[in-house]
């Protein structure tokens, strides 16, 4: 929220959200009940001109311009050597704690998270099942299909029990500066309603 209030382009936004992170770091508990459960952010950020993910793990982060095709994160880091920007110290801190040798190449999703990468986009979890969904629809992606994908409870990408989605958002982003950008928010927690 504070990259869109500070920020006018993506880039600028992914420095806030960074500066931020830095200054303040994250954390808090991600349910309401008693729970203790926490976890790392992701976010996709965009403009009319461009694109790009960004994925924390405490302090440190990695950051993917979109170049093209479809992206989607979910609840797992999913950037791995293709890395646009980083923490000055998210190299050397993997090696200090010894999850990278230095030698081989660098992938951020297996060396910060548990997730094995290259079962990312064949396993049956979310990131895949939103994958695949994008991927079906790759160059004809319209608003509507987009909330469609977003509705989707069979995928998990719209989740419920325990945990549940708690609001989804589409963006039309036209390039032409003269065409107004329009923002669809769901008014229920649950995207199908």
């Amino acid at each position: 929220r504070l990259g869109l209030e500070r920020a006018d382009t993506a880039e600028k936004a992914l420095c806030i959200i960074v500066d931020l992170l830095e200054k303040y770091g994250q954390g808090g508990n991600c349910m309401e009940s008693h729970m203790a459960f926490t976890y790392h952010n992701s976010f996709l950020i965009a403009d009319r001109k461009e694109a790009w993910v960004l994925e924390t793990s405490g302090k440190y982060w990695a950051a993917e311009k979109v170049e093209g095709g479809v992206r989607n994160i979910s609840n797992q880091l999913s950037i791995t050597t293709k890395i646009d920007r980083e923490h000055p110290e998210l190299k050397e801190y993997a090696k200090s704690n010894g999850w990278w040798d230095g030698k081989k190449e660098f992938d951020f999703a297996a060396t910060y998270s548990y997730v094995n990468t290259a079962r990312m986009t064949t396993s049956g979890g979310r990131y895949c099942e939103g994958y695949k969904l994008l991927n079906k629809h790759k160059g004809s992606i319209t608003s509507e299909i987009m909330m469609e994908i977003l509705r989707d409870k069979e995928s998990g990408i719209n989740m419920e029990g325990g945990f549940m989605t708690t609001g989804s958002m589409v963006s039309v982003l036209p390039q032409q500066p003269n065409l107004p950008c329009i923002h669809f928010f769901t008014g229920t927690p649950d995207p199908a309603r």
